[in-house]
């Protein structure tokens, strides 16, 4: 086990970070993680300790860091330019990667992160339908506007479905915009819908939500009841897309939206995401097509930029290539099964959730289908457990293990070692 010591070189970037920045942090990870490089699925931390990484910065880096074909691609790019605000041949190429691979998307518009994408796919909603009240899910995660931090993580959720803001500095009038519903209750949301549906203008989800499946038939329901109110279904696919499928989580689950929002993947570890989706909602970014009052205004300086896309693209060829996700599923379900082996040999309550590439454990043995659920979960123990893992040289976030190509049987071996002798203190005069 690696101990931090006084003459740690991380001691004082910890410092400076604290005089510079609030908290001490970018807002992502505590403080004292400052990373230095990344190399197919390890990382390195600034005082060299060596980590099998799973953390994958939030999950873009799904092929391994530091991948030579993206690398070499990037290295191509850089002397021509990064960025030139208007159209570029990349840029092109990749939109049209993503209307082949993606089954709502007949168009796609740029952007540079998740949280404009599901913004502006909000927004071509309420352009197209006219209305102004987005339904969500509580605990639907949908980046960082105003309207996405509405019940995204209530310490005392209300009542459904007056959402409750999750930052200071949100205007209340945003609370009469968003309607939440539970996760997983097709009952509720049907209700709900029918009960709003001359003022919604779209409803928005997570396919996969945080760390919870859809269960059976709940997506196909949802689909089916936006549907016959013709009411845009939106698919936040920023984690999921490329991820789950190379059509995403509609082409896993079989479920198609009208609009999606991509990120993280698709941009290769670049800042880039998109909207993608039905020709006639998307043509409201069309300045040529609309008129004044239904045109949605829309620039961005790095929007489609050409290190990015060139990233993307070559992310996408080596998803394309065959027995790809076979090895990401596969990876991810042995490490599934060992945590889940691990703890019940350890007599810890707990359960392991989620799906091959994306999952961690939640430390309650009550059954999980929506949010409040999670709040079952020992909080304390949780991140317990993971400083554990960090000693021993496992790098995650608060929550999720995101599985990546990259990922070897000596990382798999490490992770399961770790867990087990982390358990072993975990546990330490509790039996």
């Amino acid at each position: 086990m690696n101990v931090q010591t006084a003459i740690d070189p991380i001691n004082d970037l910890v410092e400076q970070a604290k005089r510079v920045l609030p908290g001490g942090s970018f807002g992502n990870m505590p403080a004292e993680v400052i990373l230095r490089e990344g190399k197919a699925g390890r990382i390195w931390d600034e005082a060299g300790r060596e980590y099998v990484d799973f953390l994958l910065g939030s999950g873009p880096m799904f092929i391994g860091h530091a991948h030579p074909e993206v690398t070499a691609a990037v290295q191509a790019q850089v002397p021509l330019g990064t960025t030139y605000f208007g159209n570029n041949r990349h840029g092109i190429a990749l939109a049209e990667a993503i209307c082949d691979a993606v089954p709502c998307a007949d168009q796609v518009r740029f952007v540079c992160s998740g949280t404009e994408a599901d913004l502006y796919a909000m927004r071509a909603a309420r352009a197209f339908r006219k209305r102004d009240k987005i339904l969500k899910f509580e605990g639907g995660y949908h980046g960082m506007s105003d309207y996405a931090l509405m019940s995204l993580a209530p310490k005392r959720p209300g009542n459904f479905p007056r959402p409750t803001p999750d930052s200071a500095g949100i205007p209340k009038s945003v609370q009469d915009e968003m309607l939440v519903a539970a996760f997983n209750d097709i009952d509720m949301v049907e209700s709900l819908i029918e009960e709003q549906k001359d003022e919604l203008a779209g409803v928005i989800v997570e396919p996969f939500q945080r760390l919870i499946p859809p269960r059976p038939g709940f997506l196909q329901a949802l689909r089916a009841v936006t549907a016959k109110h013709d009411i845009p279904l939106i698919f936040d696919e920023v984690v999921t897309g490329f991820r789950f499928a190379y059509g995403g989580a509609q082409e896993y689950y079989g479920v198609t939206p009208d609009l999606c929002s991509l990120g993280k993947i698709v941009g290769g570890g670049f800042a880039l995401a998109a909207i993608a989706g039905r020709a006639d909602i998307m043509k409201h970014f069309d300045r040529l097509a609309m008129t004044d009052e239904d045109y949605i205004f829309q620039v961005g300086t790095l929007s489609g930029n050409p290190v990015a896309a060139v990233a993307g693209l070559a992310t996408l060829e080596v998803l394309k290539r065959p027995g790809t996700y076979e090895q990401v599923f596969a990876t991810g379900r042995e490490l599934m099964t060992a945590l889940s082996e691990l703890l019940k040999k350890a007599g810890v309550k707990a359960q392991v959730i989620g799906e091959p590439p994306l999952f961690d454990v939640v430390f309650t043995d009550q059954p999980i289908k929506d949010y409040r659920d999670t709040l079952k979960g020992d909080a304390a123990i949780a991140k317990r457990f993971n400083q554990l893992l960090r000693a021993r040289g496992i790098m995650k976030g608060e929550s999720k293990y995101y599985v990546s190509l990259a990922h070897t049987r000596a990382d798999i071996d490490h992770t399961i070692g770790a867990w087990s002798d982390a358990l072993k203190e975990l546990t330490a005069g509790t039996t």
